[in-house]
């Protein structure tokens, strides 16, 4: 394994990881509706479980409500079960052929919960991005100790992996910077 190899594997797993905190992101609410906020629910249909959007068609027309399409009508009450059970603050209403969910505004109260919510997923996803960082200089060590590479290379490793931790962590925490706009400006 080379010093490249090392940086390689740093970079993709950094980028893996800040892809993994965003994705945590998209699942905050906002006050908008959003498929994404639906995506979590998990519907009980035919004897096993299974994510909302492999049973139905889901889609936000609005910014206030979301709509449910199952392509099996037997299914409207198990998911509009699924939804409710899922603690989501939602309240579905089923028409016999849809399902739509209301998305009601965020209270000031519920908004800074979801702030305290994003700090936690950014924070866990600045401790994964040095667990990789401290995970990856073991690596140069090992192989600088098995006589693969100098004493300088692997200082340039280092620097370089340093770089990558600081960028990776500075690309959470803008992502967090504006999801904690998105969620108290609206």
């Amino acid at each position: 394994m080379s010093v490249q190899d090392i940086l390689n594997d740093t970079k993709e797993s950094m980028v893996k990881t800040v892809e993994h905190t965003s994705g945590f992101f998209a699942k905050v609410r906002t006050g908008r509706a959003s498929v994404s906020l639906v995506d979590g629910v998990t519907v009980e249909v035919y004897g096993s479980h299974m994510p909302l959007n492999q049973v139905a068609n889901v889609s936000a027309p609005d910014a206030r409500t979301i709509i449910i399409q199952p392509w099996d009508r037997s299914t409207l009450q198990g998911i509009e079960k699924a939804i409710q059970s899922a603690d989501l603050g939602f309240n579905p209403q089923n028409d016999g052929t849809i399902i739509r969910v209301p998305v009601p505004p965020l209270t000031e109260e519920r908004r800074k919960e979801f702030v305290k919510l994003c700090k936690k997923y950014a924070e866990d996803g600045k401790i994964a991005i040095r667990n990789i960082r401290r995970d990856m200089m073991e690596s140069l060590k090992k192989i600088e100790k098995a006589k693969e590479i100098s004493e300088d290379d692997r200082k340039k490793g280092e620097d370089d992996i340093q770089k990558l931790t600081d960028k990776h962590i500075k690309e959470i925490d803008v992502n967090l910077e504006k999801k904690e706009k998105e969620l108290l400006e609206d």
